[in-house]
């Protein structure tokens, strides 16, 4: 990889990091803001879903506009709406006594700051490098600084909380600051040589695109989605049953909740250095990482044992890390330059419904029983094998 443009990756990498700092640290911290303010389970799940159910409606027309205009001039404004969204969120924690609607409210701008922002990286990615193999390491490393922001998160969430259980509210603006400064000045966008399309042509471009690559790219899609899906549910189950039923909370819980985060972490990074740009390779250890997935589900349905649970979310981590970053090389490889920033962003949409889905469906499945619960689970990861097999098949000479 270019040596000059190591802090240029770098600076990018703190973009994925904060706003799944902004996200996932909330995670150990739900069952203790349910207790706060007095709220249900479905309630507090809102508070990780509206930042997500937000952030898919406006990532594809933040991806259209930084394909219009660049994509500093997105991000940049938007982590600033991501930090604003933070501070009304504390400050209504901190000074309002019946603060739901406007913890929501604030919810609801952070959201719409991560969509400008967060999807816009993956593209500018593929901007910045012109060997494949230098866009599938850099993305290697964007996916890396993702998960290891969600390994982060419940320690981080976790250790704020304990100060006072809205300081991660706080906390965020913080982060979103020191994104913004590394961006501005560490981050040289390449010039736009050519003028973006009037939008008629460029939707028609679109729908040429999904015409002709419809068949892998929805496959794609989707298994973002249950990945993403997967990921958040099973961790909001995990952290309340850690709470309610083992009563472990603060920096403990966090730990616990890191372990198989680190697990995503570590095979994400691996896996960007190893796929280069070979898109057959890509796809077979895509399918390998949902197998395991498939297989850790499967057999934690049966046992209720904590070391059980936590060794299958391990698996499931790993499995996880390995999809994820091919996921992101295929879609960013496979779109041409001018169109790639609406594609890759649709794509990081759908990885955000799967986030926004996960905590309230656990919840409601969690009434059910545990079997219940990792029987879905486990029917949707098969699901995903299923997809990856049939619907995505690169050839050689792609």
């Amino acid at each position: 990889m270019e040596e000059k443009k190591t802090w240029d990756l770098v600076s990018l990498a703190s973009i994925p990091l904060v706003m799944t700092l902004g996200n996932s640290m909330l995670i150990p911290v739900l069952p203790t803001i349910e207790k706060e303010l007095n709220i249900s389970s479905l309630q507090v799940s809102m508070i990780i879903t509206v930042y997500s159910v937000v952030a898919i409606f406006l990532i594809p027309i933040a991806g259209y506009l930084s394909d219009q205009f660049g994509r500093k001039r997105i991000i940049i404004p938007s982590l600033i709406i991501a930090a604003i969204g933070g501070l009304i969120s504390g400050w209504a924690s901190w000074q309002v006594k019946d603060a739901y609607g406007i913890i929501i409210i604030g919810r609801v701008l952070q959201g719409v700051g991560a969509a400008g922002a967060s999807p816009i990286v993956m593209p500018l990615v593929g901007d910045i490098f012109q060997n494949e193999s230098d866009v599938s390491n850099g993305l290697g490393v964007i996916e890396t600084s993702n998960t290891f922001g969600k390994v982060l998160s419940p320690i981080l969430g976790a250790a704020l909380a304990a100060i006072v259980w809205f300081m991660p509210f706080f906390a965020f603006p913080v982060f979103c600051l020191i994104s913004i400064a590394m961006i501005s000045f560490l981050v040289q966008t390449p010039p736009m040589t050519t003028k973006p399309p009037k939008l008629d042509a460029f939707i028609r471009s679109i729908k040429y695109i999904f015409k002709n690559e419809g068949r892998w790219l929805y496959a794609v899609f989707l298994i973002g989605c249950i990945c993403m899906f997967v990921l958040f549910g099973v961790l909001f189950y995990l952290s309340t049953m850690l709470e309610e039923q083992h009563k472990i909370d603060g920096i403990k819980k966090g730990i616990i909740l890191a372990i198989p985060l680190a697990a995503l972490c570590f095979s994400s990074y691996v896996t960007g250095k190893t796929i280069g740009q070979d898109k057959i390779k890509m796809k077979v250890i895509t399918v390998v990482g949902l197998v395991i997935l498939t297989i850790a589900n499967f057999s934690v349905a049966f046992s209720k044992d904590i070391y059980v649970l936590l060794t299958a979310m391990f698996a499931s981590g790993l499995g996880i890390g390995c999809a994820l970053p091919s996921l992101d090389a295929l879609v960013t490889e496979g779109i041409e330059k001018e169109e790639r920033g609406t594609i890759t962003s649709i794509y990081s949409s759908m990885r955000f419904v799967g986030v926004a889905l996960g905590p309230p469906v656990v919840a409601v499945l969690m009434k059910a029983s545990h079997f219940t619960l990792f029987a879905v689970i486990t029917l949707i990861s098969l699901i995903s094998v299923f997809i990856t097999t049939k619907f995505i098949k690169p050839t050689e000479d792609d």
